[in-house]
């Protein structure tokens, strides 16, 4: 009987306990289990804008689910443009104002459905980012899909990337494949000298600070805000078939680590 209580409390204490990897210490994470949609004090929808990527948001509730522990975000063509003209609308969320993150890994898994036009991406953006506008605060595409590829796209876009245009010195990205009827884990680590890359825990590239008198070649030592979003059409990835649509992106769950 003793020994059975033992094994019990072990078993209760290691369930319970932080969940580590590789000298990572789990401090926070989002399964998406909860009912009622995402948490709100860690998630907002993703507005309209101009470019090309948020031209399709929308809040709303068709573009949103939560189904099975993930986080469901569509791609579809407009039910009703009486009242939102838009031939499509996507799902996003983000953590802007709510919940910055700098330094650490950040990893999230996902599984993303293919159509002609669909461009799911899961990136980061200044926390503080009316001080720091693009491209000078810096952009962090952590994973970037087009159409049925069975590849993922990892890129960083600063002042000295796209004004400069110095895309080889250091190389900006890399691509690296996924199972594309399957989920895969998308992860950065983020270090004051380092971007470090991975996909399915296998490392693909890394972005380091070098010696350099460009201007703004390594920004990306502050605060980040995440974005993860089911974006269709655009420059990029091309036109929309909309015979494929609905597309959508399962989010099964979001973590962050920090060094134990």
């Amino acid at each position: 009987m003793l020994k059975h209580l033992f094994f019990l409390s072990f078993f209760f204490f290691i369930s319970c306990a932080p969940k580590q990897t590789d000298g990572w210490k789990l401090v926070w994470e989002d399964d998406f289990n909860q009912a009622g949609g995402p948490d709100t004090a860690t998630w907002s929808k993703i507005p309209r804008w101009h470019p090309d990527w948020a031209k399709y948001m929308s809040d709303n509730e068709a573009c949103y689910d939560m189904a099975d522990g993930n986080l469901i975000l569509r791609g579809l063509v407009n039910p009703d443009r009486s009242s939102d003209t838009a031939t499509y609308i996507t799902g996003g969320v983000y953590t802007k104002f709510k919940r910055p993150f700098h330094g650490g890994r950040l990893e999230i898994k996902a599984k993303l459905e293919g159509a002609t036009g669909a461009w799911p991406a899961i990136w980061l953006k200044p926390f503080e980012e009316e001080k720091y506008p693009w491209p000078s605060g810096g952009e962090i595409d952590i994973m970037e899909r087009l159409s049925y590829d069975s590849i993922a796209y990892q890129t960083v876009h600063s002042n000295y990337t796209h004004h400069l245009n110095l895309k080889k010195d250091p190389p900006q990205g890399s691509t690296a494949p996924i199972d594309p009827d399957n989920y895969n884990v998308y992860a950065v680590e983020m270090y004051p000298d380092s971007l470090v890359f991975f996909i399915n825990n296998i490392r693909n590239f890394a972005y380091p600070r070098i010696e350099t008198d460009k201007e703004g070649q390594f920004p990306f030592d502050r605060p980040y805000y995440l974005l993860i979003d089911m974006q269709l059409g655009g420059v990029w990835v091309g036109g929309v078939d909309s015979l494929d649509l609905p597309v959508e992106m399962k989010v099964d769950w979001v973590r962050y680590y920090r060094k134990d």
